[in-house]
């Protein structure tokens, strides 16, 4: 009875330690990127892109933050109320010889804004971030990378990429005491979000709330306090950031973390 008993004892432990591997198996390793699909391209911001600053994400001056030119605003059905900032896509220009480049050449763009859509127009002539269209709004010099200027807007293929992104994940905290305010920049892997917590010396992790774009907020009081950072991409991994702002952190500082294996 006893060798039974042990028996049963053993088998559970390992049924939990295969559901475990299971899952670790699915999260480990990096991101993989998705399959190819089919949407359009326009561009906007000028020449220089200067345009495209600022934007629906909350990144602020894509240039100081890493982003520069290669950004894109997605249409609502790929902006998906902002989950998809920061998310990384590989375009390219198809089935239009007469304005897509020779060679058909791809571009890597991280999404950072939002294409409105124009109800006035129909979707097939002006209303092109209309839903449930997928759509890329392209910064004007990636959109010369792949089609000729005149083309106003043409066919593409286009896949989710792992983002590559050099140095680690970046936290901008703003706010006040009350408020604490933080932008998430620079994230490599799956690039959007999911979740994000927070945690000061004398706190447990704490789970902050989506403000808009990848501004993440808390109402904790943490001043006076080291803080740690965990975030989680959507493709579940995660990555925790231990103390990388000191006790005497200011708002408007910004510290950087561990980001995601490429």
């Amino acid at each position: 009875m006893q060798t039974m008993a042990s028996l049963f004892t053993f088998l559970f432990f390992a049924l939990v330690l295969s559901f475990f591997a299971a899952v670790n198996a699915r999260i480990a390793g990096v991101y993989t990127g998705g399959l190819w699909q089919s949407a359009h391209a326009t561009f906007y911001g000028g020449s220089d892109a200067s345009g495209t600053m600022g934007g629906a994400c909350g990144y602020g001056n894509l240039y100081s933050q890493g982003y520069g030119v290669s950004t894109a605003a997605l249409s609502t059905a790929l902006f998906n109320d902002g989950l998809s900032c920061g998310a990384c896509f590989e375009i390219k220009c198809t089935d239009d010889p007469r304005w897509c480049l020779p060679g058909n050449p791809s571009i890597f763009i991280t999404g950072t804004n939002f294409c409105p859509p124009n109800y006035a127009l129909p979707s097939d002539n002006g209303g092109w971030c209309n839903p449930p269209r997928p759509h890329f709004d392209l910064a004007m010099p990636m959109f010369l990378k792949i089609a000729e200027y005149r083309a106003g807007i043409v066919p593409i293929s286009y896949r989710r990429v792992p983002c590559r992104k050099q140095g680690g994940i970046r936290f901008t905290v703003n706010g006040f005491r009350y408020f604490n305010l933080v932008l998430v920049t620079n994230v490599a892997g799956a690039g959007d979000i999911l979740r994000v917590s927070i945690k000061g010396t004398n706190t447990a992790w704490l789970s902050m709330s989506r403000n808009w774009g990848q501004n993440w907020q808390s109402n904790a009081v943490l001043v006076g306090q080291a803080l740690s950072f965990r975030v989680t991409g959507s493709d579940r991994r995660t990555s925790t950031s231990m103390n990388v702002a000191p006790a005497n952190w200011q708002f408007g500082q910004t510290f950087t973390g561990k980001n995601f294996r490429v």
